[in-house]
């Protein structure tokens, strides 16, 4: 191939970035677009962890360095399977790479979780992170609310339930989502899961980040804090899962304060029963499990019922299936070997590949899109010799293509000028930034000249 390899990553995440970031320092001539829905980039970063986590400007500024490489071009507002379907891009593109991630909470069946107020944990994190597709208002009027999930995002949830609005005020948020937390009447947060301490998914750093809270008490429950052998060992021989028990147990020896405003409350073993309550919620049952020495756990038959107005379940995330690519419903996932994505006879589409959660699953934390990655793009790299070409390569086809169906497509520099109006915005609050929510808006701004 005498050009450039031209290769279309679709979706602006981490795990997208990271791939583009592989393929710019293989010997291999390329020419990228970085294609995503919305009009900013970032993907997970911006709309879905926690504003309040220090370490994310860490990681928006690592992205933020391989976005503005000559060799990779972000275009944003651009819905794959509505604006472009799979033969546009193999039409414009020698690869394709999908790197959608997971935007749907994981059903959980038990009965009563559709009752109003019974929500998935991505819905609420959409709004406090101010997604353009989620609701601007949230209702937050039960003053005892329940967490189900063992997991970082399950103490996200929790911890800015418990939290008082205005130490968010040092985030982005939007102006609804402060007032929202504002008006929130909730006092006690219960997280419970299912399995005992030691078996927690949590890493200690958001773990630690519950007890730094004003005015919120973060209460560990003696009952369900069992350890059993397989407990033990995880101790001895891990030492995330040592900081996390020894964690847990400082702070259930702790003595009540008695004098803060919202408890945080921690169950262990305590397994969704079912959520209760005839117009809207009003309870939430469970039942008490043990640990069975291997770390599982089975059913004790006793049960406990909690007063609470609101559930929010964080049992996982799954991805949204794309057009034009077979998909698995069971796991969430393209169907792929090695993030070669397989048709219906297993056979590697050619051109055709996934990195991210779309491939794996929503397991794992953000730097492990880093390795899924790697294997991707050294597949994608060694696959090169029998690759089809694109038909139409030219660097600025796709653009025409998008202008000709009238897409309002956005580009890094417009994401500049956003970026620039929502630093402008917070300085004009005393604070670093506002984050613009209204998709037009977000559009217009990045499209003005």
């Amino acid at each position: 191939m005498t050009r450039p390899l031209r290769v279309a990553i679709v979706g602006a995440g981490p795990a997208g970035v990271y791939a583009a970031d592989i393929l710019t320092k293989s010997e291999t001539p390329v020419e990228i677009d970085l294609l995503d829905r919305m009009p900013a980039p970032y993907g997970l970063i911006r709309y879905g962890v926690a504003p309040d986590h220090p370490r994310i400007k860490g990681i928006v500024s690592a992205l933020h360095r391989v976005l503005e490489k000559p060799e990779i071009r972000f275009v944003g507002h651009v819905d794959y399977g509505v604006d472009l379907k799979l033969d546009d891009l193999r039409h414009h593109y020698d690869a394709i790479i999908f790197a959608t991630g997971a935007d749907k909470d994981r059903a959980l069946g038990i009965p009563g979780i559709d009752l109003p107020h019974s929500y998935g944990a991505a819905d609420f994190v959409y709004w406090y992170d101010g997604y353009p597709e989620a609701p601007r208002d949230w209702t937050l009027d039960g003053e005892k609310v329940a967490v189900i999930g063992a997991g970082n995002v399950a103490l996200d949830v929790a911890r800015v339930l418990a939290k008082q609005a205005d130490d968010l005020l040092s985030t982005e948020i939007p102006a609804n989502v402060h007032a929202g937390l504002k008006d929130s009447q909730v006092t006690d947060v219960h997280l419970f899961a299912r399995r005992g301490p030691a078996q927690a998914k949590f890493t200690p750093l958001e773990l630690r980040e519950l007890d730094h809270q004003a005015d919120v008490e973060v209460i560990v429950h003696p009952e369900g804090f069992e350890l059993d052998e397989a407990s033990e060992a995880a101790i001895r021989t891990n030492n995330q899962v040592k900081t996390i028990v020894k964690t847990l147990q400082d702070w259930a020896l702790r003595d009540p304060k008695h004098n803060t405003a919202r408890r945080l409350h921690l169950h262990f073993l305590r397994s969704p029963v079912e959520v209760q309550g005839t117009d809207r919620v009003e309870g939430f049952k469970v039942e008490v499990m043990e640990l069975t020495g291997d770390g599982n756990v089975r059913g004790t038959g006793e049960y406990e019922t909690y007063p609470v107005q609101q559930v929010y379940r964080a049992v996982g995330y799954l991805s949204s299936p794309l057009a034009d690519i077979p998909f698995d419903h069971g796991t969430g996932t393209v169907p792929n070997d090695g993030g070669r994505v397989l048709d219906l006879d297993g056979e590697h589409i050619p051109g055709v590949y996934a990195t991210g959660w779309i491939k794996r699953g929503p397991v794992g934390l953000i730097g492990h899109t880093k390795g899924d990655a790697l294997e991707t793009i050294n597949n994608l790299l060694a696959d090169l010799p029998t690759m089809p070409q694109a038909e139409e390569p030219a660097n600025d086809s796709i653009l025409r293509l998008l202008e000709e169906r009238g897409v309002e497509y956005t580009t890094w520099e417009g994401w500049g000028r956003l970026d620039a109006h929502e630093k402008a915005l917070g300085e004009a609050q005393g604070r670093e930034r506002v984050k613009v929510v209204p998709r037009e808006e977000m559009v217009r701004i990045s499209r003005a000249e």
